[in-house]
C-alpha cells in the first residue's frame, strides 16, 4: 500500500485517533484477561454461557443432522449464511473496509487535486473526528467507489492483503483479523463439522472480504458475496488483458439485497442465518425464519461496552449509524422466534485473546 507521508496533514495515526475519539461509539478499554480454560468434555461452543441462545444453536444442528428427525436436512442442502461486520468481527468505530478506503483518500486527492476542497474528501483529509462521524452512507459510498475505482482487480486484492498485515484497530491496537468473535468462530466450526456449508453475505465488497475469509473463517472466496462495483475489461500498457474496477455499483448487497442476491447467486434459501443489523440483516433473517422445517435466525445484540461496544438503540442502548439494531427488529425477533444473542450475557469471552 502506498504511503501517506507525502501529505503531512493526514496519516494513519491521525485517522485512527479521530475514529477512536468519535463520541457516538462508547466502550471502555480493559486489560487483556487470562485466556479462557479449554472446553471440558465435548462442548462445541465453550465460549458460550449455558442458556437459551446456546441451546437453540445446539438443538438446531442436532435435529437437522439426525436422520431420525422429522427436521433432518440432507447433507447437500445444509446452508448457513453469515453477515460479517458486527456478526463475525468488530464493526466499530467504523467498518473496516471504510477505514481502508479512508486511508486511500490522500493518494486519490494527490492524483485528482480537484477533490481536495470537495466533500466528503475534505472532511477525511481534515482528520476531524466530528466531521468523520457526520459522514452519511452516501458519503461513504462515494469514498469507497472513488478510492477503489481504476484499480486492477488483482492489484486491489494484493493491496488489501498488505493493508491488513499492517493496519491495527484504534482501540485494541491489534490487526483487524484478531478481532474475530471467538463464540462465532466456534459456531462456524460446529456447523462445518456437521456438514453445513457456511456463506458470508456482506455489505462490503466481496473482493475485500474474500482476501482473508478462508484464512480467518475457513470460508472459501466462492462462498463470499458482497456489494460489487462494475468491472471493465481492457489492456495495460503492455497490452496484457486486465479487469479494472469502475465507479458504479452492479450489486447492492445491503438490506434486502443480501437475501435477494444470495438467491440470485446460489439459488436456495439458507437453513440458518446470523446477523446483527436492522438496516442490513433484517430481511435476510426474516426470509430464513419463514422457510419450512427447522430454521434458525440469530441476531447478535452488542450490549457489552466493557469488553466490546454497546449500541442499539434496541433495549435502550445508545443509537448508532454503524450496525443499527432497532427496537422494531428486536420486537420482530421475539415475535417470530429468532434467537437474540446478548454479547454481555451469552458470551464468556468475545475475542480469542481475552
Amino acid at each position: 500500500m502506498s504511503s501517506n507521508d507525502s501529505n503531512p496533514g493526514f496519516d494513519r495515526r491521525t485517522l485512527l485517533a479521530a475514529l477512536a475519539a468519535t463520541p457516538a461509539l462508547p466502550g471502555i478499554v480493559l486489560p487483556i484477561s487470562t485466556p479462557a480454560q479449554a472446553a471440558e468434555g465435548s462442548d462445541p461452543l465453550p465460549s458460550w454461557n449455558d442458556g437459551a441462545a446456546k441451546k437453540a444453536i445446539l438443538d438446531f444442528v442436532r435435529v437437522t443432522t439426525d436422520p431420525a428427525s422429522k427436521d433432518f436436512v440432507p447433507l447437500a442442502e445444509r446452508i448457513a449464511e453469515f453477515d460479517q461486520d458486527g456478526t463475525l468481527w468488530v464493526e466499530h468505530p467504523i467498518y473496516t473496509q471504510v477505514t481502508y478506503c479512508l486511508e486511500h483518500v490522500p493518494d486519490l486527492v494527490k492524483a485528482k487535486p480537484e477533490l481536495k476542497d470537495r466533500e466528503p474528501f475534505k472532511a477525511v483529509l481534515s482528520g476531524n473526528g466530528e466531521a468523520l462521524a457526520q459522514l452519511s452512507l452516501r458519503d461513504i459510498f462515494e469514498i469507497v467507489l472513488a478510492t477503489q475505482s481504476g484499480m486492477d482487480v488483482e492489484a486491489f486484492r494484493e493491496d488489501v492483503r498488505h493493508w491488513l498485515a499492517e493496519a491495527k484497530h484504534p482501540r485494541w491496537h491489534r490487526p483487524y483479523t484478531d478481532l474475530i468473535y471467538q463464540p462465532m468462530t466456534e459456531v462456524l466450526n460446529f456447523f462445518r463439522a456437521n456438514g453445513y456449508r457456511n456463506f458470508i453475505a456482506t455489505g462490503g465488497s466481496g473482493g475485500f472480504v474474500s482476501e482473508y475469509s478462508e484464512k480467518v473463517y475457513g470460508i472459501p472466496p466462492q462462498q463470499v458475496a458482497g456489494t460489487e462495483q462494475a468491472i471493465k475489461f481492457g489492456y495495460d500498457k503492455d497490452k496484457k488483458p486486465i479487469l479494472t474496477q469502475e465507479p458504479k455499483l452492479v450489486l447492492d448487497n445491503m438490506g434486502a439485497g443480501k437475501i435477494q442476491n444470495f438467491w440470485l447467486i446460489y439459488g436456495c434459501r439458507p437453513n440458518a442465518a446470523f446477523g446483527n443489523s436492522s438496516s442490513d440483516d433484517q430481511q435476510m433473517l426474516e426470509y430464513v425464519k419463514a422457510g419450512g422445517g427447522a430454521r434458525l435466525s440469530v441476531a447478535v445484540l452488542h450490549d457489552d461496552a466493557v469488553r466490546e461496544y454497546a449500541y442499539g438503540p434496541a433495549q435502550g442502548l445508545p443509537n448508532t449509524a454503524v450496525g443499527t439494531f432497532s427496537q422494531e427488529m428486536y420486537d420482530m425477533a421475539k415475535e417470530q422466534g429468532w434467537i437474540v444473542v446478548s454479547m454481555k450475557d451469552d458470551w464468556k469471552r468475545i475475542f480469542a485473546f481475552q
